[in-house]
């Protein structure tokens, strides 16, 4: 949380995460869900044996409400969060959900509260990824890194975190440097890279306490070794240094962020299809999006929220 953060947007956004034993997750589903409605707040809570992740949106005093009823639960009262700003309802609706896990990697026994990587501030990030020892290595997926990414990080352009264990057994060459540096966009993922790095036997091995929003928070621009913008999983798309919105817009066809110029490519299409995806669409594909478009468009003249956006 820092000033910098424009409090005259109208809506706080909060990302949150916090692995602890919680074996009775499921009694929490209900009265998590009934009170973030009741407060105008909306978002996506992942509840499971193994803690809590998501963001959630809405009114100040929302959104502060629910943070607070969290943290009165014993499993949570040390629950750290990340604050921003949103000029629009970022989210559609409230899900809380339960998960077998609640940042899925699919590699058994894996748990960051026995062993971890090394915790690394903000502040201090420049410096460790600017050392010639150090191998830096973003653990977002493909659609993430592709708008933004750390000066000089490896990408290792996964499709989905399931895949970061196999990419990284099938890269020797990770040993060839003492030091391992790892980041994602709010540190979930890189909790459970990092122990998995450690079980494989790197031993120096760091992340970046916070993740990419924690560094664009914290860190000013002039001195930042960050570029381009930073995916976040809402109707915002993406945000830049100090938290404030990108420019980026999501292909609904495909989930991919889009820049300003990709939007005057001739594949572009509203909820239609992107220079992304033209190419592995049908027509019969198109034409159903350009069915649910047509439905968007009429809920947007009724002052409606499609469900499909």
């Amino acid at each position: 949380m820092t000033d910098s953060i424009n409090s005259s947007s109208s809506f706080l956004v909060a990302a949150l995460y916090h692995f602890v034993s919680v074996p009775r997750f499921e009694s929490l589903r209900e009265p998590l869900q009934a009170l973030c409605e009741a407060n105008g707040v909306k978002g996506t809570l992942l509840l499971a044996h193994e803690g809590i992740n998501g963001t959630i949106g809405g009114p100040d005093e929302g959104v502060r409400t629910v943070l607070a009823y969290l943290r009165a639960q014993p499993e949570f009262a040390t629950l750290e969060h990340k604050e921003s700003r949103a000029s629009k309802m970022p989210f559609l609706r409230m899900k809380v959900k339960l998960k077998k896990e609640i940042v899925t990697m699919g590699v058994e026994n894996i748990d960051p509260n026995k062993v971890v990587g090394t915790y690394v501030a903000a502040k201090d990030w420049n410096e460790l990824i600017s050392d010639p020892d150090t191998i830096v290595i973003d653990t977002r997926n493909d659609y993430e890194t592709a708008i933004g990414v750390f000066r000089g990080a490896v990408d290792p352009q996964t499709k989905t975190f399931r895949e970061f264990p196999d990419w990284v057994r099938n890269n020797p060459g990770l040993h060839n440097k003492p030091k391992i540096a790892m980041y994602c966009t709010g540190g979930i993922r890189c909790e459970k890279a990092t122990a998995f790095m450690k079980e494989q036997g790197f031993d120096e091995v760091y992340h970046l306490k916070g993740g990419i929003l924690k560094y664009l928070e914290e860190v000013p621009q002039e001195e930042s070794l960050w570029e381009g913008a930073c995916f976040v999983f809402d109707e915002r798309v993406s945000v830049e240094h100090g938290l404030k919105e990108g420019e980026h817009k999501l292909c609904h066809a495909c989930r991919n962020p889009i820049t300003a110029e990709e939007i005057t490519s001739p594949r572009y299409e509203e909820g239609v299809s992107c220079s992304h995806c033209y190419g592995t669409r049908s027509e019969e594909d198109r034409l159903r999006y350009r069915q649910r478009q047509h439905q968007i468009a009429l809920a947007r003249k009724r002052g409606q929220k499609h469900i499909g956006t």
